[in-house]
């Protein structure tokens, strides 16, 4: 009775997915290869669709109708609610299945009027934005002299000067991932050393004239001061000013303020799986955006090609043995929360998550995927990457990356995202430069593409990826 038991036990947890028996080996990789190029018909009938037949440009003219129809979308803001409401009704419409709301609670941060005068040595109006969570000036604004430094370490040396004054950040741009650290943590810098605000020059490699926002952390035990984005340009000049020994001084007005946590939603929509509809890739975008710009680049373009490779899939009659998932995220942009709370509700059926996919840094060319997973899963994906050979888009990288998908790949998921020639995106990234202007459709068509192939060649495989 006690073996029957455990076998019963045993298969039970095989087709929930959620065990192997002891000794399980997955089908050696030659196996695997020839069984994912089979796939080579039906990758180039989807390549085919999204770049020739009636979804051409499908993908680029549904963000283009959707951005222009809501425009920017700020966690907890009305234009958020609009953009969940309008991408819920046209999933439905769409014919794809499962299409629900998973409520989440997110920030709700407000910028308000904000405004900068140089009042010193010269009058001249700044170009800023405030930084997502920033607190307000005091009623009458801030007007302070200035303190300009080129790094936290100059900050340290210069503490004695910077009591009472507006800390002004010149840092250069090496990279964003080492550069942003200015944005995220500059103010409290300032405010460790008596400052009584911070402007940082805006991360981007490239600028005319414009400034470029983002989220802020305040740290704990540290007064919060009124923080915002400068334009390298004006950064750059205070600088020069600065050497010379001219005395600056800022008139800086934010009415930024911080309310209650807003009620929000993840939107999902899906196409069945035929044998495991447990088991799941998950492909995603995140459905805010910053509240200056369309939010095309940002991540748009995510949004729309997770939609399109579902339509891809569905216009062709395909059904995957998996599931395939699409889950457009709320809340990206103030730190992955509406992502942190789905993953919250899901983890406990971790085991079905076959791969998790995430679209945001842009739809420009598409070069390949960035991967993290086991050898075996990245033998199995080199492999699957080689259906895309007629579009040229064969590359396989280490470390897939994404706010929205961290937590699963950290937890022993398989996660990808997609590698696209971005060199131009951290010029628009985050400003009012975002918008469809920066869009391609024939791009989108390539990245819709890939987006289909890999998640319905995945999806449809024997086995799972291995863990």
């Amino acid at each position: 009775m006690t073996v029957y038991l455990t076998l019963l036990i045993l298969v039970a947890g095989l087709i929930q997915g959620h065990c192997r028996p002891e000794g399980y080996k997955h089908k050696p990789l030659e196996e695997m290869s020839k069984e994912v190029s089979n796939y080579a018909d039906i990758a180039q009938k989807i390549i085919e669709l999204a770049m020739y037949g009636k979804a051409q440009n499908r993908s680029y003219e549904r963000l283009a109708a959707f951005t222009d129809t809501i425009g920017h979308r700020l966690s907890g803001s009305k234009n958020l609610d609009l953009a969940i409401k309008y991408m819920y009704n046209a999933l439905k419409q769409d014919g794809l299945e499962n299409v629900h709301l998973e409520p989440v609670k997110v920030p709700h941060w407000v910028r308000g009027e904000e405004s900068a005068v140089m009042l010193l040595p010269r009058n001249h109006t700044l170009s800023i934005l405030g930084l997502g969570s920033s607190v307000g000036t005091p009623k009458g604004g801030i007007e302070a002299e200035v303190l300009v430094v080129e790094s936290f370490d100059e900050l340290k040396r210069r503490a004695n000067e910077a009591k009472g004054k507006i800390v002004v950040y010149n840092q250069p741009f090496v990279s964003y991932s080492e550069t942003v650290v200015y944005r995220t943590s500059g103010a409290s810098e300032a405010a460790r050393v008596g400052a009584v605000a911070s402007l940082i020059r805006s991360i981007t490699p490239f600028s005319i004239d414009s400034p470029h926002t983002g989220w802020q952390w305040y740290q704990p035990g540290v007064p919060q001061i009124p923080t915002a984005c400068i334009t390298v340009e004006n950064a750059q000049m205070m600088a020069r000013m600065a050497r010379r020994g001219t005395r600056i001084v800022l008139q800086l007005t934010m009415g930024a303020k911080t309310l209650p946590d807003a009620d929000s939603f993840n939107t999902v929509a899906e196409i069945t799986g035929s044998e495991h509809p447990e088991q799941v890739v998950l492909l995603s975008g995140h459905l805010d955006s910053w509240d200056v710009g369309q939010g095309a680049m940002d991540d748009g373009g995510g949004v729309a090609i997770s939609w399109e490779a579902l339509s891809l899939v569905k216009d062709l009659g395909l059904r995957p043995k998996r599931t395939l998932r699409t889950v457009l995220w709320s809340a990206e942009e103030a730190g992955g929360v509406g992502a942190a709370q789905y993953y919250e509700q899901h983890k406990g059926n971790i085991s079905n998550f076959d791969l998790v996919m995430e679209s945001d840094l842009g739809t420009f060319a598409p070069i390949g995927l960035q991967f993290t997973g086991s050898d075996k899963a990245r033998a199995i994906m080199k492999e699957v990457m080689k259906l895309l050979t007629p579009i040229n888009v064969t590359s396989l990288e280490e470390h897939g990356e994404g706010t929205d998908i961290d937590m699963w790949m950290k937890s022993g998921v398989p996660g990808a995202s997609l590698h696209t020639a971005d060199s131009k995106y951290f010029w628009f990234h985050h400003s009012q430069g975002d918008t469809m202007t920066v869009q391609d459709p024939g791009e989108m068509n390539l990245c819709s593409a890939v987006w289909a192939v890999v998640a319905y060649v995945v999806a449809d495989l024997d086995e799972m990826l291995p863990r």
